[in-house]
């Protein structure tokens, strides 16, 4: 009597323990899949963003490459001339420009401010200021998620002073950023977004820590 009622434990045991294997499975093997698509388009949408804006500068004196050009996007989704003053999208948002950072793999597209929840899904947005405009004299803030998992800004810990930032911008033209300033402030702190650059082209990144419990922030001066 006590056997079976032990057999019988231990079969409906075994059986939780295959179930949550299987849905652990299923549930890693959804997020790599998620990852991967939405690494993958955006990597091919800011190659052939940066084809079609005419990519009007191109990077000197480093020897790292952003990545080659892809040519699976349609031409509506990043916009039908290369006029600065046509609306090109990315998922139906508006986007500012395109960042690449050749150290941690980041390739995407930039949203225009407001950076909603739906957007940082999807890729990172300007914060500061209203209506930012890249590659223009001041300071521009760009914000992105730190999943843990490699995607957006989540490796943005790994960066280094002299690291290199791309940045193309709707016109097409393409700066080289180098970062000069990596520190972690508050949540609230807005301190560092309205500095006084001299008159340079400056690029602040903004991502939460590994333990959400302040933000890294990245500074970085076009050469």
């Amino acid at each position: 009597m006590f056997e079976t009622k032990y057999s019988k434990f231990l079969t409906i045991l075994l059986v939780i323990i295959i179930v949550a294997i299987i849905g652990l499975a299923g549930y890693l093997g959804y997020n790599y899949y998620k990852n991967y698509t939405i690494g993958n388009e955006s990597d091919k949408y800011v190659s052939t963003f940066i084809e079609q804006v005419g990519n009007n500068t191109t990077p000197t004196n480093t020897t790292e490459e952003p990545g080659s050009i892809s040519e699976n996007i349609t031409p509506s989704e990043v916009g039908s001339n290369n006029n600065s003053t046509s609306v090109k999208t990315y998922k139906g948002y508006p986007i500012a420009g395109s960042i690449e950072i050749p150290k941690t793999n980041v390739k995407y597209p930039i949203f225009q401010d407001p950076p909603t929840v739906k957007k940082l899904e999807l890729a990172v947005a300007t914060l500061y200021p209203q209506n930012a405009v890249l590659n223009t004299p001041g300071n521009v803030v760009i914000v992105g998620h730190n999943y843990r998992n490699g995607l957006f800004f989540s490796n943005n810990k790994k960066l280094s002073n002299g690291d290199s930032i791309y940045i193309t911008d709707l016109d097409g033209k393409r700066v080289i950023y180098k970062i000069y300033n990596i520190f972690q402030a508050e949540e609230n702190d807005t301190s560092f977004y309205n500095r006084d650059t001299d008159g340079a082209m400056e690029i602040t990144l903004s991502t939460c820590t590994d333990d959400s419990s302040a933000r890294i922030i990245i500074e970085a001066r076009a050469e």
